[in-house]
This record gives structure tokens, C-alpha cells and sequence, in this order.
């Protein structure tokens, strides 16, 4: 008596397990790495305003000529960060505001001609009073992206400060 080994019941089941591991790993990884992109977008937003926040509290202690003091300090000491990449100092603008909140044209020479333009009728609108810092055009790029299809812009951060000592030194 020849009996077949298998029967033909579990010959077409052959496999079946295998395929169904695959696809719950595919399911499982995909899941894990949303969950790390996500967090990873979540630690960029939460850079971005810190890094403004920074940026502001440096302006309004340094003199205009600092800039790119202003903008490295504001990254923590470098020119990007090494878990954020999309931020860097191109990104960040720094702006002088007079008292009306417009942009100061005519800046003054030294925080001194500043506290002085500031008391002067006439010079007000050189006076700089506040200091607003901006990160712009930054776009959150996925380690592991769809042919680069999902890119997302992240929104403008801003602070704006009013202006202390702008490096100011007796």
C-alpha cells in the first residue's frame, strides 16, 4: 500500500506560512518606521523653535555686525545640527525693528548711536527697539522616503524681542 506523504490538503498549504510572516513584518516595520519619522518631525518642529528662541535672545544682545555670531550661536555652536539637517544658518533671518514695528533702513553705527537715536524726536524711526528672528523654508526630508515624493514643509517660526543692550558696553 502506497500511501502519498502528504495530502493533497496540505500540499496547496505549502508555503502559506512563510507569505503570511512576510507580509506582518512589511506591516510591523512600516509601522515602526511612521512612528520613528513622525518623532523625528516632531524633534525638528520642536528644534525650529527653540533655535529661534535662541537666535532672538542672541540679537538683542550683540550688535547688528554679528550676524553670523547670531545665526551660529542660535544652532547651538555650528552652521547645522547634526540630528536636524534641514536647519542651517541660510535659513535664519534676523530683523531690526524700529518702536512702529517696521524694519530699521538707516541703521545706527554702534548701540550707543542706537541709545541715542532712540531719545532723538527725529531719529526714531533709526531706532532700533525689538528684534525679530525667523526660521523660513525649511522642509522636513524622511530618512527613508519615497523617491523624495514626501517631502513636507515645515511653518515659519518666529520671536520677536525687544531690543537690550545690542552689545552696548561702558
Amino acid at each position: 500500500m502506497n500511501r502519498p506523504r502528504h495530502p493533497a490538503r496540505l500540499q496547496r498549504q505549502r508555503g502559506a506560512a512563510i507569505v503570511e510572516f512576510a507580509l506582518i513584518c512589511m506591516l510591523f516595520f512600516t509601522l515602526v518606521l511612521g512612528i520613528i519619522e513622525l518623532g523625528r518631525m516632531l524633534y525638528l518642529y520642536n528644534t525650529m523653535q527653540e533655535v529661534t528662541r535662541r537666535g532672538a535672545r542672541e540679537a538683542v544682545i550683540r550688535w547688528v555686525s554679528d550676524a553670523p555670531a547670531i545665526k551660529t550661536m542660535a544652532l547651538f555652536g555650528g552652521t547645522t545640527l547634526p540630528a536636524a539637517p534641514e536647519l542651517t544658518t541660510s535659513n535664519i533671518s534676523i530683523k531690526y525693528l524700529n518702536a512702529a514695528g517696521n524694519e530699521v533702513t538707516n541703521t545706527p553705527l554702534d548701540a550707543g548711536d542706537n541709545m541715542s537715536a532712540c531719545n532723538d524726536a527725529l531719529r526714531t524711526n533709526d531706532c532700533i527697539y525689538s528684534v525679530s528672528v525667523s526660521l523660513e523654508n525649511v522642509t522636513f526630508v524622511p530618512l527613508v522616503s519615497l523617491f523624495g515624493m514626501l517631502n513636507i514643509a515645515m511653518p515659519t517660526t518666529k520671536v520677536v524681542m525687544y531690543a537690550e543692550s545690542l552689545g552696548f558696553t561702558n
